[in-house]
């Protein structure tokens, strides 16, 4: 059966759209054996809920653990808490330590992979002392370690609004680096997922910033199993997988060029924690079946069809990208509606969101098209459009 949609178009009219089938992607046996591949998911808001800006975040449980199941059958790992579970952006600590708790137990149930995100978002204000930011930090990595999960070190708000140098960097990630006996990876993550984080490392210059960025992971090469990098700059993660230590992976956070930085070089090469992946996951589990068999140009055949919808998801300003994510898992049948904690699902414009929905059909990736349709109608049609 033909599915067919009007749309409305950014000039005030409208225009059909026929559907094209699924991709019909098929679900793997197991991991993806060349490379580990992470896909960060998000976090599925109570609808019963007062998810308002400022209140404390309530989730359904049920649809954001189905979530995570979902990602596992693909062959991926979750990513537990990371950015695009909005940390910093609706989701409080209280909710994050639910969170990682009961998606480390799911993930123990199923074998699934996973890791999730340790920070200082438990302190509010700048904090008085380094010694603080210490602590938080070595508080959730703690908490991570104990659910059974490998911590992600991810950047702090509060280290970057307390640092007046690299060194004062160098001192917090010492001591939180050398407090830990388990792998850690580290998040690099960029000022254009988080303004809060322009400086880091102690410098607008990213090239004094990779140094001291490289100096850290140097000297505590025992214990960081790898790096995530979230700056945008394909060039930049090629030249740092240079840089460090052999034995230190890195794990692209680019969502503008993920194909070619997991392809690799011929020599080096990336793997994945991407909140794109939570987007595109049965094309990147198939995509990653094709790199397992040595069929790199079958690799890049099914990915980069996926790059114009990941692009405009994470188009600036980048960091409402999670909007666009929620808004795909609902269109596909993966939450009951379209809200979010913190009231974030206005973060995008109407015509944003018709144009993922355009994207998401290019690439395959509306997985029931007849509910997507239903579901898109509804939407427009809430939000004043006449189609």
């Amino acid at each position: 059966m033909t599915t067919r949609i009007t749309l409305p178009t950014p000039e005030g009219g409208t225009e059909a759209l026929t559907l094209r089938e699924p991709a019909g992607w098929q679900r793997p046996a197991g991991p993806p054996a060349s490379r580990i591949a992470y896909a960060a998911a998000h976090v599925v808001a109570d609808p019963y809920a007062d998810n308002a800006p400022g209140q404390p975040a309530k989730l359904d449980w049920d649809a954001t653990l189905g979530v995570r199941r979902n990602l596992w059958s693909w062959g991926l790992g979750v990513a537990e808490a990371m950015d695009t579970a909005q940390r910093g952006m609706g989701l409080d600590w209280a909710a994050t330590r639910e969170l990682i708790r009961r998606s480390a137990a799911e993930a123990a149930a199923c074998g699934g992979r996973i890791v999730a995100g340790a920070a200082t978002d438990q302190l509010t204000g700048v904090p008085a002392s380094l010694d603080e930011v210490v602590a938080a930090y070595a508080e959730q990595v703690a908490f991570v370690q104990e659910c059974g999960a490998t911590a992600v070190v991810m950047a702090s708000r509060q280290l970057a609004a307390l640092a007046t140098s690299p060194d004062d960097y160098l001192r917090v990630y010492d001591q939180v680096l050398s407090g830990t006996t388990a792998p850690v990876v580290l998040h690099w993550l960029g000022d254009m997922f988080d303004p809060a984080l322009a400086g880091y490392w102690g410098s607008t210059d990213l090239d004094e910033a990779t140094k001291t960025f490289v100096s850290l992971v140097a000297a505590h090469a025992d214990v960081v199993d790898g790096v995530k990098v979230s700056l945008l700059d394909a060039e930049r993660e090629v030249r740092l997988r240079e840089l460090l230590p052999p034995t230190v992976k890195v794990y692209t956070g680019d969502d503008y060029h993920y194909p070619e930085l997991i392809a690799g070089d011929g020599r080096q090469f990336s793997h994945a924690l991407l909140g794109a992946f939570a987007a595109i996951a049965p094309a990147a589990s198939a995509a990653l079946q094709r790199l397992d068999a040595g069929d790199t140009a079958g690799f890049r055949e099914i990915l980069d069809p996926t790059v114009p919808l990941s692009r405009h998801v994470f188009a600036p300003p980048t960091q409402y990208y999670k909007t666009g994510i929620a808004f795909l898992a609902w269109l596909n049948g993966f939450q009951p509606g379209f809200t979010m904690v913190g009231g974030l699902h206005s973060g995008r414009s109407v015509p944003h969101l018709v144009e993922a929905f355009r994207l998401a059909d290019a690439a395959g990736l509306l997985l029931d098209p007849d509910l997507a349709v239903e579901r898109m109608r509804r939407y427009v049609s809430v939000a004043g459009v006449t189609a």
